[in-house]
């Protein structure tokens, strides 16, 4: 099986915007699944959103990279659960799992969609358990600017878009204008129709998979509201600063701060923006 590493893809100046998770990937996604067993010392875990978030748990090619050094020269499962993220973390995940010297087997325990599904071509062996999609699209990002900066970004991201097609091509022998055509239409795939295909190798048993109450089941919520910020114009550093001023600054905390903190004029504002982007979708 041929498998394409890519090139390092930087950030460009001319894209005005940030790559960010689709909206119809969050709604389908459930955090809550996980693998049956996860304290496995040569597993690593990928629940949840690619790249840099407000509470620290999505998931960076730093913390890939730690995780490969400490497992060494020996086989690697990658478990998948991620409604997908930052374009750029996952092609450099990808890439630090395909140059990792042993067997890599990635395990699509829910979702794999966007750059999640990016992060799953780097598998040696890529299995889908049952009822699990994989789902691939051009990148997506929120942009924002003039007529010229829209024409810019547009002209990058095509660019990104050849980038995803040479790899899904490559992993499955299907030609490029074919993945194109798929991209354009946002592909969501069953584990039949990944395998058909060759996104996937094989199935998954079910005792592989549980559900997990423990996980944090406000994640989805929660990201949901982030994509609606960022539809209504709002930086990733300024909806950082709001989350943690909602949640103080503790992953997980169910509740805002009882003392309001400095800044609750603009975070408040920025609700009620957050609230119209919602009620306008």
């Amino acid at each position: 099986m041929s498998h394409l590493k890519l090139p390092e893809i930087k950030a460009d100046h001319r894209l005005s915007g940030e790559f960010e998770m689709p909206a119809d990937a969050l709604e389908r996604w459930n955090p809550e699944i996980r693998a049956a067993k996860d304290d496995v010392d040569t597993s690593i875990s990928i629940y949840g959103a690619i790249g840099d978030t407000w509470d620290g748990n999505g998931v960076t090619a730093r913390r890939i990279s730690a995780a490969l050094r400490a497992i060494g020269e020996r086989d690697v499962t990658v478990n998948v659960n991620s409604p997908g993220g930052d374009f750029f973390e996952g092609v450099a995940i990808y890439n630090l799992l395909r140059e990792h010297k042993a067997k890599v087997t990635v395990n699509v325990l829910g979702l794999a969609a966007s750059a999640g599904s990016i992060i799953a071509m780097a598998g040696d062996e890529i299995r889908m358990g049952e009822g699990t999609h994989l789902m691939i699209h051009n990148a997506w990002a929120v942009v924002v600017g003039n007529r010229h900066d829209l024409a810019d970004s547009a002209e990058v991201m095509a660019t990104f878009d050849a980038s995803m097609a040479s790899l899904y091509a490559a992993r499955t022998g299907l030609s490029s204008e074919t993945v194109a055509d798929m991209m354009d239409k946002e592909t969501w795939l069953t584990p039949a129709d990944a395998i058909w295909d060759g996104f996937a190798t094989g199935m998954l048993s079910a005792a592989d998979i549980k559900s997990d109450p423990k996980a944090n089941s406000q994640q989805r919520a929660k990201a949901l509201i982030d994509v609606a910020m960022a539809k209504a114009g709002h930086s990733r550093s300024v909806r950082k600063d709001v989350f943690k001023n909602l949640f103080s600054g503790t992953p997980g905390a169910a509740d805002p701060p009882a003392t309001p903190s400095a800044g609750t004029n603009e975070m408040a504002a920025l609700l009620q923006s957050t609230i119209n982007t919602l009620k306008g979708q």
